[in-house]
């Protein structure tokens, strides 16, 4: 059976939204309402050299070498790179080619945590934030090594560097978390605030917008009422509900649904004057930019079957697979384990692969996931065209695809405007696997321009 077909359909009341898109099922119930816990140090990390879309990050540390939580164990190579820094203190056991979340092994910083440290992340030194000008803030963010934690893992600092021409006058604070099973920007949103507010204070600063917008799903009133009595008195800084729908926490839908603009094809936000950012980003870089600190660790949903601890939980960068599945005593015997949410997350090939910067939640689904539905051809039935958020045509990308026509897709069908939520093969009754057909589709075609130069 697909992923996409396991989960049910439900209708909720409308507010601000956007045209199309589907209602899955929501299944957050095992882990909403749970306050996050700290999950035990694993006795040894993995952790990849590449966690953003840029180049991986060189290593600066040598096998045997003892490192301090906190240190800088690989530093930047370009502007769409990023630090890393130890999650644990301990003792570098190597630089290996590992399992990663892509599915290809890599180059990995391999730590045998010490058994003995406190765990206590090296001190230093305390910075003012609201004396720093907008290029000390936007250098602090990139050695915080942070990357967007929603999962697209694209480089923050990267991201508040305005383009030249481009002018921003919002930022937009994405708080929908609109896929089934996630409860890690919930958690975030109820209980690091204060945090919060600092690091939409810092995006700001940094992309000099003078208002900011947090947009969240209208099934979360209690992330309301907590964030509310805390937004200043001014409005540079607002909430506002949306309707609870999938995919809502897309940018370009979020976008549309707070403001009733749209993003042109191919176009960023800062096209139309927008700054988007994660919740749980922002969040994370009020609690750790004060502190000169840099991103070690990360909330993550554990849930899903045959779990008898499923959770909200601070996991250390690096931490494996079968770390946690044991620690969160996984009973079952067979299952799918997804990095991400069911829509749009990708399965693990390897229980020694390590979560990184983008792993926001780890789905361990029964027997049901691994079960495939025959593939049937396409009836024509439209369900697609009626489900894609960008006004896409699914099944005639889909005919494409099969025969192969990938720059057709490219150049007359705006394949690269598809941004891979899935509704077009969760609507499918023919089971055909549309978004996978994409994602090969684009693979190839940028095989392609790099091979034409």
């Amino acid at each position: 059976m697909s992923l996409l077909k396991l989960f049910g359909r439900k209708t909720v009341s409308s507010r601000k939204t956007f045209p199309k898109g589907i209602h899955p099922a929501e299944y957050k119930e095992q882990t909403s309402a749970k306050p996050t816990r700290r999950l035990p140090f694993a006795p040894q990390v993995i952790v990849p050299l590449s966690q953003s879309i840029g180049k991986p990050s060189i290593a600066v540390v040598h096998k045997g070498q003892q490192v301090e939580r906190g240190e800088v164990i690989a530093v930047a190579d370009g502007p769409l790179s990023v630090p890393l820094h130890a999650p644990v203190t301990g003792t570098v056991k190597g630089i290996e080619l590992m399992p990663t979340p892509s599915g290809a092994k890599k180059d990995c910083i391999i730590i045998d945590t010490q058994p003995s440290s406190s765990q206590i992340p090296i001190r230093s030194e305390e910075r003012d934030i609201e004396s720093m000008s907008r290029e000390e803030l936007i250098q602090a963010v990139k050695d915080t090594g942070m990357v967007g934690l929603g999962g697209a893992s694209f480089p923050t600092h990267f991201k508040m560097t305005v383009p030249e021409g481009k002018k921003v006058h919002t930022v937009i604070v994405n708080g929908c978390e609109c896929e089934p099973f996630m409860t890690t920007d919930h958690r975030v949103m109820l209980e690091n605030v204060k945090n919060l507010i600092l690091g939409i204070r810092i995006a700001m600063k940094c992309v000099d917008a003078g208002k900011a917008i947090i947009g969240v799903e209208d099934n979360k009133p209690d992330v309301l009422a907590a964030i509310k009595p805390h937004l200043p008195q001014d409005s540079t800084i607002t909430i506002e509900a949306v309707e609870t729908k999938y995919p809502q926490g897309a940018e370009k839908m979020l976008i549309y649904s707070l403001l009733g603009v749209e993003v042109p094809s191919r176009g960023l936000p800062a096209d139309i004057g927008l700054a988007v950012f994660n919740v749980a980003t922002l969040a994370e870089l009020g609690r750790l930019l004060p502190h000169s600190q840099g991103l070690i660790e990360r909330v993550i949903t554990i849930t899903g079957d045959d779990l008898e601890k499923p959770g909200n939980y601070i996991v250390p960068i690096g931490t494996p697979l079968r770390y946690i599945l044991q620690y969160a005593n996984f009973t079952g015997h067979q299952a799918e384990l997804i990095l991400g949410g069911p829509m749009m997350g990708t399965a693990a090939a390897s229980l020694d692969t390590p979560v990184t910067k983008g792993t926001g939640t780890v789905l361990v689904l029964d027997e049901r996931a691994t079960k495939n539905d025959d593939i049937l051809p396409c009836i024509k039935c439209g369900k697609c065209l009626q489900a894609c958020p960008i006004n896409l045509n699914p099944c005639e990308l889909g005919q494409l695809a099969a025969k192969r026509r990938y720059d057709v897709m490219e150049e007359q069908y705006h394949l690269n405007d598809c941004f891979e939520c899935g509704c077009c093969s969760y609507v499918c009754p023919s089971n055909i696997p549309l978004v996978q057909y994409f994602r090969i589709a684009k693979v190839l075609n940028r095989e392609r321009h790099l091979n034409n130069g």
